[in-house]
C-alpha cells in the first residue's frame, strides 16, 4: 500500500515498490572477502610506493565482489573467473583506444554492442558483458600508469584475490553448499505440505499455499541449478553427485502430490512435513543411515500417493550406493556437451532479436555518450558511459527505475565521497576508510540497486582519485555526469523504444498457456509421455512461469500506464499457475486408481488453453471471455476445467 508522507501527499505505488528494500540476510563470509579483497592491495601499494597500482588491483577486486553472487564453489569458480578474463580484455581495449578521438568513439559503440548481445545468454554472460563494457569505459576515460599490459595484469590480479578467498574452503566444504541447497528444497516442500494441515495458520487459504508453492519452484530451481552445474562436468562419475541428485530427483513426486491433496480438501496429517523436514537434515548432514520414519495410515487416494512419494523420498536419502540414481529416475535429464551447448547458445545469440535489439539500444546510448563528451568538453567524462552501462541492464530490472535509483544512489554515494574527500587526507588513512567502506557493498547490494550504488559510489570515487588526484573537485562533476547519463539511458535506451513503455506484458505468459495445453496433451493424451519426460515438461514449464512471474514483479516498478497493466495482469498469472497444478494433480488421481478422461474432454481443455493463449498475444487489455467448459460429473479433469475457466473470465479493473 502506498504510504501518506505527513505533508499530506502519497507516493505512487511504483515509485514505493522502487524504494522498499529487499529483504536479504547478509552474507558474513562475502563481506569479509570485499573488506580484504578491496584493502590489501592499498595497504601492498602504500608499501611499495606506488598507490596507483594499488588502486587499479582494488577496482579489479570490486569486479570481483560484484561477481560474487554463488554459494558453491565451482559455481564461484565461473561466476568470478569468467567475468575477470572480460574485464581484461574490456580494459586492454579502452587502454588502447585512450584519447584517439572518434576511433574511441568507435571503439566503445562496438564493444557495447558485443556486450548488450552475449548479455542475453545467461547471468554469468550478463556480468561479463557488463565487465566488459565497464572496463572498457574506464580505460578509455583515464590515463593507465605503466605499459598497455600493466592496468589489466593489475585489475585481473584482484579479481582472482577474490576468487582465492573464495575459494580458501574449497577443500574442507566441498559439495557443502550443493547439499544445503538441496536440503533447502525438502524443507520448502515441507513448509508447502504443512499449508495442508489442519493445525496450519491460514492452511485452507489459496494465497497461503500459493506463496508456499512458488517458494518450492525458486528452491527447485536453484538445486537443479547447482548440482547439475557439477554434472556437466562429472558426467555421474562422482558418487556424492549421483547421490544429491537422486535424492533432488527423489522430491519431485512429493512436489506432484501436493496439489492433488490441496484439490481434494482432506488436510495431511501433522506428522507428514515433519517427517520431511527429518528427511532435509538427513540430505544436509549426508546421513545415510536408518531414518526411523512413523508415518500414519494413508486414509485417502492422495494420502497414499503422499505417503508412497515420501517413502520412496527416504529410501533415496538414507541410500548411500551410486544406484541411488537409477531408483530416483533420471527425471532431470543429461547437459549436453560443452561444445554442442557452445554452439547453441552462440547461434541463438547471433539469430535473437531480442539480443540484438539490446545490444544495439546499448550500443547508441553509448555511442551517443561518448559523441557528446567529444563534443562538449566534460572532465573524467568516462563516468556518463559508466552511468549508462549500469542503468541499462533490463536483465537486472527495470531501466526506468535503474536510472531513478541510480542517481538517488549516486547522490546518497557523493555525500559520503565529500566527507571523505574533504576531511581524510590521502595515503594510509585510505586504508581504514576502504575497510569500513568496502564491506558495505555486499550488505547493500541484496536490498536493491539504489542501495547497491550508494554503497559502490564513495568506493569508486575514492580509488579514482588516487589515479587522477583531484579531490573533492570531482564530486561535482561526477553528479552532473550521472545526470547525464541517466537523461541519455532513459531517453535513447527506454523512450524511444516501444517495447519500452507499450510492453507487451502478456506475451510470456500467453507462451507459458501455449506450453500448458501442451502439457496436458502430454499428460492425457491419447499417446502420453513417460513419466521422466512428463516431469521435465513440468519443471520446465514451472520454471518458465517463475520467470514470467520475475517479468511481472519487473514490470509493477514501472510507472504507468505499463506498471497498471502489469498489475491488472498479475491475476491471470496466478491463474495459470494453478492450471498447471491442477494438471497434476489429475495425473496423480489416475495413478492412484482415477478414471483417465476421454480425449473429448482432453481435446475441449486444449482448446480453451490455447485460444486463451491466441487472446493473449492480441490484446494489450484483458476482457472477459465467456468459456464453455462442461463434462461428465466426477472426472479427474473437473478441477482442471474450473481453473481454466477462471482464467477465461478474469477482467480487466475498470
Amino acid at each position: 500500500m502506498p504510504r501518506t508522507l505527513p505533508i499530506g501527499l502519497t507516493p505512487p505505488d511504483w515509485l514505493v515498490r522502487n524504494l522498499r528494500p529487499q529483504p536479504a540476510p547478509v552474507n558474513r563470509p562475502a563481506v569479509a572477502r570485499a573488506a580484504i579483497a578491496l584493502t590489501l592491495p592499498l595497504v601492498l601499494g602504500l608499501a611499495a610506493g606506488r598507490p596507483e597500482y594499488g588502486a587499479l588491483a582494488s577496482m579489479g577486486a570490486l569486479s570481483g565482489v560484484i561477481s560474487d553472487t554463488a554459494a558453491a564453489y565451482r559455481m564461484r569458480l565461473l561466476n568470478i573467473a569468467v567475468p575477470q578474463l572480460f574485464a581484461a580484455v574490456g580494459i586492454t581495449l579502452g587502454s588502447l583506444a585512450y584519447g584517439q578521438g572518434w576511433v574511441t568513439v568507435g571503439v566503445l559503440t562496438g564493444v557495447a554492442l558485443v556486450s548488450g548481445m552475449i548479455s542475453s545468454i545467461g547471468a554469468v554472460a550478463s556480468v561479463s558483458g557488463l565487465l566488459l563494457l565497464l572496463n572498457s569505459v574506464i580505460g578509455a576515460g583515464l590515463p593507465m600508469p605503466g605499459p598497455w599490459w600493466l592496468a589489466p595484469l593489475l585489475m585481473t590480479g584482484g579479481g582472482f584475490l577474490v576468487l582465492a578467498l573464495a575459494l580458501l574452503a574449497w577443500p574442507l566444504r566441498a559439495g557443502v553448499p550443493e547439499r544445503a541447497a538441496v536440503a533447502d528444497t525438502y524443507r520448502k516442500v515441507a513448509d508447502l505440505l504443512a499449508t495442508m494441515t489442519p493445525d496450519a495458520p491460514g492452511a485452507a487459504g489459496k494465497d497461503t499455499y500459493d506463496d508456499a508453492r512458488v517458494l518450492v519452484t525458486q528452491s527447485l530451481n536453484q538445486s537443479y541449478d547447482l548440482v547439475l552445474a557439477r554434472r556437466a562436468r562429472h558426467h555421474g562419475r562422482s558418487p556424492e553427485l549421483v547421490r544429491l541428485l537422486a535424492q533432488l530427483n527423489a522430491i519431485t513426486p512429493l512436489v506432484e502430490a501436493a496439489p492433488a491433496v490441496r484439490l481434494s480438501g482432506r488436510p495431511l496429517p501433522a506428522e507428514i512435513p515433519v517427517a520431511v523436514r527429518h528427511l532435509a537434515e538427513a540430505v544436509e548432514t549426508g546421513y545415510s543411515g536408518p531414518l526411523g520414519l512413523r508415518l500414519p495410515e494413508p486414509g485417502s487416494a492422495t494420502g497414499r500417493a503422499v505417503d508412497q512419494a515420501l517413502r520412496h523420498a527416504a529410501d533415496v536419502a538414507a541410500e548411500k550406493s551410486p544406484d541411488a540414481l537409477k531408483k530416483a529416475g533420471d527425471r532431470a535429464g543429461r547437459p549436453a556437451p560443452l561444445g554442442v551447448r557452445a554452439a547453441r547458445v552462440a547461434r541463438n545469440v547471433a539469430l535473437s532479436g531480442t539480443s540484438w535489439r539490446y545490444g544495439l539500444r546499448l550500443a547508441l546510448c553509448i555511442g551517443i555518450a561518448q559523441a557528446l563528451v567529444s563534443l562538449v568538453p566534460v572532465p573524467r567524462s568516462y563516468w556518463v558511459a559508466l552511468t549508462i552501462t549500469f542503468v541499462l541492464k533490463p536483465d537486472f530490472g527495470s531501466v526506468f527505475s535503474r536510472a531513478l535509483l541510480r542517481a538517488l544512489g549516486t547522490v546518497v554515494g557523493l555525500v559520503v565521497a565529500a566527507a571523505i574527500l574533504t576531511e581524510v587526507p590521502r595515503g594510509w588513512w585510505d586504508v581504514p576508510v576502504m575497510l569500513l567502506l568496502a564491506p558495505l557493498i555486499p550488505v547493500f547490494t541484496p536490498r536493491g540497486y539504489g542501495y547497491q550504488t550508494a554503497a559502490i559510489t564513495p568506493v569508486i570515487l575514492l580509488l579514482s582519485d588516487t589515479l587522477n588526484h583531484q579531490g573533492a573537485d570531482l564530486l561535482v562533476p561526477r553528479l552532473v555526469d550521472s545526470l547525464m547519463g541517466c537523461a541519455i539511458a532513459l531517453v535513447a535506451g527506454y523512450l524511444l523504444w516501444p517495447e519500452s513503455w507499450h510492453a507487451r506484458v502478456g506475451d510470456r505468459l500467453a507462451d507459458a498457456v501455449a506450453d500448458t495445453a501442451s502439457y496436458v496433451e502430454r499428460a492425457f493424451g491419447k499417446t502420453p509421455a513417460d513419466p521422466s519426460e512428463r516431469t521435465r515438461t513440468r519443471r520446465r514449464l514451472y520454471r518458465d512461469l517463475s520467470a514470467v512471474r520475475t517479468e511481472f514483479q519487473r514490470a509493477l516498478t514501472e510507472p504507468p500506464p505499463v506498471g497498471r497493466r502489469a498489475a491488472a495482469w498479475w491475476p491471470l498469472v496466478v491463474a495459470v499457475e494453478r492450471i498447471v497444478d491442477a494438471t497434476t494433480a489429475a495425473r496423480v488421481r489416475i495413478k492412484q486408481g482415477a478414471e483417465p478422461p476421454s480425449a473429448a474432454e482432453v481435446d475441449q481443455v486444449t482448446l480453451q488453453l490455447r485460444e486463451l493463449a491466441d487472446g493473449l498475444r492480441k490484446t494489450d487489455t484483458l476482457y472477459e471471455v465467456r468459456s464453455d467448459l462442461s463434462g461428465p460429473p466426477g472426472s479427474v479433469l473437473e478441477p482442471l476445467r474450473q481453473e481454466v475457466a477462471a482464467a477465461r473470465t478474469i477482467t480487466s479493473p475498470r
